[in-house]
């Protein structure tokens, strides 16, 4: 399985284009995000490699906002056990997914891992990159599924919340105000 995938970001002023394939260890996306927020023109790149449960393993991050930089390399055992530089981040111990609000990719990693049935709910840890903001820290997220395509998306505890509608591959397709897919092909 691969896609070609182009997301526009609503409320970032963005374009993303995301290109993601399936192999024997799992998946694995790359993308690069370009858009003008507020007073900040920026390019994020990115690549987030998962196991075959969509645990993810690694990822990468590089940013350009205006002049300044911003980068990111961590792997995990897909467990929560994340290391960076060699050295163990015991701050993101139990995250087992990561969330980049520029991207609504991310979203789908813990909508594919848990798998949930038709109104279970899920609160999960995830590591959340606010790179516009230059800051990482953990926060709790929960996830309800409403049906096959559609799923309640909330951050806890403040009162952010929406819903998400999904394709078949669990990909997501619209997230209200701020992301919609403009284009999505199969890669041979």
């Amino acid at each position: 399985m691969q896609h070609n995938i182009l997301w526009k970001g609503i409320e970032y002023h963005s374009l993303e284009n995301c290109h993601i394939s399936f192999g024997n260890k799992g998946f694995e996306a790359h993308s690069i995000i370009l858009g003008a927020y507020q007073d900040i023109i920026y390019q994020v790149s990115y690549k987030i490699q998962t196991n075959l449960y969509w645990e993810t393993v690694s990822f990468d991050v590089k940013a350009q906002l205006n002049k300044d930089l911003f980068e990111l390399h961590c792997s995990s055992d897909g467990k929560g056990n994340w290391v960076a530089d060699e050295k163990a981040i015991e701050a993101w111990e139990g995250c087992i997914d990561i969330d980049i609000p520029l991207t609504p990719f991310t979203n789908s990693l813990p909508i594919n891992r848990l798998q949930l049935p038709a109104f279970q709910e899920k609160t999960i840890k995830v590591v959340y990159i606010d790179i516009l903001e230059r800051q990482v820290k953990v926060l709790q997220q929960k996830y309800t599924k409403l049906s096959k395509l559609n799923y309640h998306y909330e951050n806890v505890p403040n009162d952010f919340e929406a819903t998400i509608t999904v394709d078949d591959s669990g990909l997501v397709r619209y997230y209200p105000q701020l992301f919609e897919m403009k284009k999505w092909s199969p890669l041979s």
